[in-house]
């Protein structure tokens, strides 16, 4: 296995281990610690503020919340207002009057109405709590979004945790073959030893500065992509503080089944998942609503204005009499009769004001709607919703498949772990007796540098697979607890 893969397999043991209990509330962007290491606490807190993923989740969130409201508002009446104004310009008719009349007229109309929703199939009803379950998933969702940038910066932070162990090896490997070369060029000096044997030591110096080299600039580059995940600029200080864990004291004392039991009640996206499904069972509900008839109360206010009617008669209390033929018998002259006349003046007195109060028209009624054909596009989207449940359904049976999964690899390696580190710490008991004694050997001449080198370089392995070991045990185990739910606290 590369580092690289590795690094993958333990990301998220390393952030259980020493991230939790965690509180998610993430530090603002001037809140960077100066001068100081930073903890994995630190590192999480300061990426969750900063984080595109978590910031798109909580505005999920926010519009879900919105939707939710909006499905409770629609049990109110609706209101609505209007208002116009019109000019118009030979014969035609007078919008208050309603007689047609040749002359230039002003008039506008004020309107207001509204609908109150009274049986509607129930269809409100299930939206809401459709909506009420799509804010709850779209809440987990935003865990799940957490998480996700949790486990991404714990797999950079133990990538640094990591390279920072293999600098220090490769510093006492250097170290102790710089040592080496010394004693060895005084005894060449001496006329102990052969030239040979000096020149292989000074060879394996420099590839011991090499790898030391080449470890300083992995461990620069894990620094660099772990600071582009916080978004802290590549030239500001940071350096990370080493967790101080002992894996001897993690104990499995679960079965996989156990475990995953307890992990399918916790997990953000299981939840998630079975919200979706509830949500998309009353999506359903809702559109089958549309089937049935509707009945709302609507009631309107009206008024207008025209300039024709703006002038008005007023009587002075006197009357005139003419006389008016009202028609002829036998082609003789028809009768008369005499029509009296209220005698006064017109005045420019009926403005927009008095209009408008003497004009009002109001309306209150009962609308029953009843759906018969509609091209079939509530039906199909009863089809679409109906659909859409199924997959929710088929998701979280899918999500669930895959946390048994992880808890069941997770639990496999932890047990493979727990082995490997106890192979491991034997390994590097018995490498370091063996350099010991070798070191003792080549200082006596009973070893050349060659032997000299294989031993140093077996050695430096142990201690890198004992590095592997220890980390891959620690973090395979606290990833079992934290699907337990337990509090894990470093």
């Amino acid at each position: 296995m590369t580092v690289d893969e590795y690094m993958k397999t333990i990301a998220i043991l390393f952030f259980l281990s020493f991230s939790i209990p965690f509180t998610l509330q993430a530090q603002e962007p001037d809140s960077l610690p100066q001068g100081k290491l930073w903890s994995l606490k630190e590192c999480i807190d300061y990426a969750l503020a900063n984080n595109l993923n978590v910031k798109r989740s909580e505005y999920a969130v926010e519009s879900s919340e919105i939707e939710l409201r909006q499905s409770n508002w629609n049990r109110l009446p609706s209101l609505n207002g209007s208002a116009a104004y019109g000019y118009s310009w030979g014969r035609g008719l007078d919008p208050v009057s309603n007689s047609f009349v040749s002359q230039e007229i002003k008039s506008s109309n004020l309107a207001a109405n509204a609908s109150l929703p009274l049986i509607n199939g129930l269809s409100i009803h299930n939206t809401i709590r459709q909506n009420k379950k799509a804010y709850a998933a779209s809440e987990f969702d935003l865990k799940d979004a957490r998480n996700d940038v949790m486990l991404n910066v714990a797999g950079l932070f133990i990538t640094v945790v990591f390279n920072k162990e293999l600098v220090d090896n490769a510093q006492y490997q250097l170290a102790s073959s710089q040592q080496q070369l010394d004693r060895t060029r005084k005894q060449v000096e001496a006329g102990a030893l052969a030239k040979s044997e000096e020149l292989n030591l000074d060879a394996q110096v420099a590839q011991n500065e090499l790898t030391l080299v080449q470890q300083q600039n992995a461990l620069v580059f894990s620094l660099l992509q772990l600071k582009q995940a916080l978004q802290i600029p590549a030239p500001e200080p940071f350096d990370i503080e080493i967790p101080d864990v002992n894996p001897e004291d993690l104990i499995l004392d679960q079965s996989s089944e156990e475990i995953f039991q307890i992990a399918r009640g916790s997990m953000p996206d299981i939840r998630s998942a079975e919200l979706r499904i509830e949500s998309s069972a009353y999506a359903v509900k809702a559109a089958r609503g549309n089937l049935y008839p509707r009945l709302n109360l609507v009631g309107s206010v009206n008024t207008n204005y025209s300039s024709s009617a703006a002038t008005q008669f007023h009587p002075d209390g006197t009357f005139s009499y003419s006389t008016v033929p009202i028609g002829s018998v036998n082609g003789e002259g028809g009768a008369s009769v005499y029509a009296m006349q209220p005698n006064g003046v017109f005045r420019d007195s009926y403005g927009p004001r008095d209009q408008f109060s003497d004009n009002i028209y109001r309306v209150l009624s009962v609308q029953l709607i009843i759906p018969i054909f509609n091209n079939f596009n509530s039906r199909a989207t009863v089809q679409r919703s109906i659909i859409t449940n199924k997959r929710a359904e088929i998701d979280a049976i899918e999500i669930s498949n895959t946390l048994r999964q992880n808890v069941e690899t997770a639990y496999n390696d932890a047990v493979a772990a727990s082995k490997t580190y106890n192979a491991a710490m034997r390994q590097v008991s018995a490498r370091e007796e063996a350099f010991r004694m070798m070191e003792q050997r080549q200082q006596a001449g009973a070893a050349n540098s060659f032997e000299f080198q294989v031993s140093q370089n077996d050695l430096f392995q142990a201690q890198t697979d004992l590095a592997r070991a220890k980390y891959d045990l620690i973090f395979k185990q606290k990833v079992l607890d934290f699907y337990q739910g337990k509090t894990l606290d470093y």
